[in-house]
């Protein structure tokens, strides 16, 4: 069965009176398969939502490190490691799956790799710096594949006018599995410090919790989720070689794209910091506990779901290019909101808005690729995405724990630096010519 490939003009709205599902899916697709990708979405999420962005960040650099001065910045190093593989691995991957058809296989394997390394996650006690920092390192890179080869089916399931809001479909699913995953956590938490337990008792629970979610959720996927591109047999090239190619030929061939990669890994550096380090900063900056940590969490995952879900329509709208750049605005406006914050409420403002910008500028990044890239090479374009933005998540959480280092501690600074990012993401922006890289595409055969 073959993709709709038709060219993505922008902005690109779908034709009027179009029936839901023959103006959104493409010819075939099902509606439970659509909720089956969204699934996917639902299912990860618990673990950005938990493990990075709020309890084990945390207890890391507070428990498991002793709040050593180098803690942070040893957290972000095995992560930045983490990101460092998956830049170096994941077109080469990509493109096997391409070749194969074996996008499926491949989400199955990161799938059980990342279950698997949450749950060793729960025997990292006080002192454990080591099992710590190798199992957030594995789990992480699990995690990014998968995040890759789900995002590679979205432009199998929507039509090229419809990006926009089925990749918000997703995320803002996601963010209802990540509030799933941390309300439980968090009344797990809340039973447990009030049966007097410490950190170091009830953290390794909620990491068991979260493996069992993901794995959990993620069934429908495997079982309703269909590979629609065919294998293209194209000849794997070493890992190092299939990267060099591929980026020549976005040079040469796709010039837009590489623009969108550019853009792609200037913000999420700073969404990277954002994602990753959130909890630290709410505790170490802000005075947060644990609780009060994980409901502002909760609280962003709110806005970030409605901002996904709505934006994603605006965006098809409006044209993609547009929309991004609004998104990024926004992340400029948040990070001098929770720079300047002194009050509790002032955080809490920035905190939301930051949710919002999480939602709808990952959406908008993943329907751009979406749109750009041509269709019997969908694996391969996004594994090119995944390393501009594992490149981003190496650079963004090192570069915030090495100022917070060379400061003495100082986040509120090292968070100042993080905007930069989205300033760079918008100047690049600017310099794309979105209908230029439509045509590109459609002349490739997508």
């Amino acid at each position: 069965m073959t993709v709709y490939s038709g060219p993505d003009p922008e902005p690109g709205p779908g034709p009027a009176g179009a029936p839901a599902g023959g103006g959104i899916l493409n010819p075939g697709v099902r509606k439970r398969e659509v909720w089956a990708w969204a699934m996917y979405d639902f299912a990860n999420s618990g673990y950005t939502t938990v493990v990075l962005t709020t309890v084990f960040s945390a207890y890391f650099v507070g428990v498991v490190a002793g709040q050593r001065p180098w803690a942070t910045l040893a957290l972000t190093s095995a992560l930045s490691l983490s990101y460092l593989l998956i830049m170096l691995t994941m077109p080469a991957l990509g493109a096997r799956a391409d070749a194969r058809a074996g996008k499926r296989r491949l989400l199955f394997t990161s799938t059980l790799g990342c279950v698997l390394a949450t749950a060793m996650l729960a025997f990292a006690g006080p002192g454990d710096v080591a099992w710590g920092l190798a199992f957030i390192a594995i789990s992480n890179y699990c995690y990014c594949v998968g995040e890759s080869v789900i995002a590679a089916f979205l432009p199998e399931i929507a039509r090229p006018q419809s990006l926009g809001r089925v990749s918000g479909w997703g995320w803002s699913f996601g963010y209802f599995g990540g509030m799933l995953a941390l309300g439980l956590s968090l009344a797990l938490v809340a039973w447990a410090t009030g049966q007097g337990w410490e950190a170091a008792d009830y953290v390794p629970y909620v990491m068991a919790l979260t493996a069992a979610i993901f794995a959990a959720a993620a069934i429908p996927s495997f079982i309703f989720l269909k590979e629609r591109s065919p294998a293209s047999h194209k000849r794997a090239e070493p890992m190092l070689r299939r990267l060099a190619s591929a980026w020549r030929e976005t040079g040469r061939h796709f010039p837009d794209f590489r623009l969108l990669l550019f853009c792609g890994a200037c913000y999420h550096a700073g969404i990277s910091v954002v994602i990753t380090l959130s909890a630290v900063y709410a505790s170490e900056a802000m005075g947060f506990t644990m609780p009060q940590t994980m409901m502002l969490v909760f609280t962003v995952n709110i806005a970030a779901a409605a901002g996904a879900f709505l934006f994603g329509y605006l965006q098809d709208k409006i044209g993609h290019k547009q929309a991004l750049s609004i998104t990024l605005i926004g992340w400029i406006i948040m990070v001098l909101l929770a720079y300047a914050a002194r009050q509790v409420w002032v955080f809490w403002c920035a905190a939301t808005v930051a949710g919002l910008c999480m939602g709808t500028s990952q959406s908008a990044g993943r329907a751009m690729v979406g749109a750009l890239a041509p269709g019997g090479r969908l694996a391969e374009f996004y594994s090119l995405w995944t390393f501009a933005t594992q490149l981003a998540a190496v650079v963004g959480p090192f570069c915030y724990g090495l100022v917070t280092w060379l400061t003495g501690g100082n986040h509120r600074l090292a968070l100042l630096c993080t905007g930069l990012f989205f300033v760079a993401g918008l100047a690049v922006l600017a310099r794309l010519d979105f209908n230029r890289g439509a045509a590109a595409r459609a002349g490739a055969g997508a």
